[in-house]
């Protein structure tokens, strides 16, 4: 790909800046060596005024998405790309959140600008587990584990029952799910429909992932162990 495509489509700018980047000796390699449009250098290699550049298609990057923010880049509001370097959402393909929380979810949320690996992630047929944090208005029934794992549970306007999912109370109104798919809102509505009401939601995990140490509105990137990982079946 010639370095002036390669760069606008990491998001840095327009065809017409890179090129003038690239005339004034601003893209340069590790060794500090200006490149021009053809130059045949490794992309680890290039620098963008002296920098390493992002990384290449196929980028996933883990956030711990707070409260408040949604998961979109057209909605009113506070959005999770404000979180992340501007250009990031110039990136051609786009960068797409994996699934999404609503505004009052918090908790690890992925984003890729690959496609095929987004839609292997929440395919069901990859039983990629998702564990959510659950606190409800209400104490928890004996009964609601059995409803969640039986998979016969259908949700309020639909027509196919939801997977077997896993009920670890935690405390009297308190509790660990975790999910096998990702329906709209499906955890809220999970509760709904055993009469209770969840009052905070966070996911705390998506296989083997975890937020770790990241601090609420901080995300980093993936390895590519880390995201191929993920797409290993329990």
């Amino acid at each position: 790909m010639k370095l002036i495509k390669r760069l606008a489509n990491l998001g840095y700018g327009s065809r017409k800046e890179m090129q003038k980047l690239i005339r004034m000796g601003a893209i340069t390699d590790a060794a500090g060596s200006p490149l021009d449009d053809d130059s045949d250098t490794a992309h680890a290699d290039i620098r963008y005024k002296g920098r390493p550049l992002d990384p290449d298609f196929g980028m996933v990057l883990l956030m711990h998405k707070p409260t408040g923010y949604v998961c979109s880049l057209k909605d009113r509001g506070q959005l999770v790309y404000e979180l992340l370097p501007a250009r990031f959402a110039e990136r051609k393909p786009v960068l797409s959140s994996i699934g999404r929380l609503d505004a009052d979810t918090s908790g690890l949320l992925l984003f890729t600008d690959d496609g095929d690996y987004l839609h292997k992630i929440i395919s069901p047929k990859n039983h990629v587990a998702k564990i959510y944090e659950v606190t409800c208005a209400r104490p928890l029934e004996p009964h609601y584990g059995t409803v969640f794992a039986a998979g016969t549970l259908v949700l309020e306007n639909e027509k196919d029952a939801l997977k077997p999912a896993f009920l670890d109370v935690t405390g009297e109104k308190a509790a660990r799910l975790t999910l096998y798919e990702g329906r709209y809102h499906q955890v809220r509505r999970m509760f709904a429909a055993v009469g209770n009401h969840v009052e905070t939601l966070h996911r705390a995990k998506m296989g083997p992932l975890t937020l770790g140490d990241l601090k609420p509105g901080k995300w980093r990137l993936l390895s590519a162990a880390e995201a191929q990982g993920l797409l290993i079946q329990s």
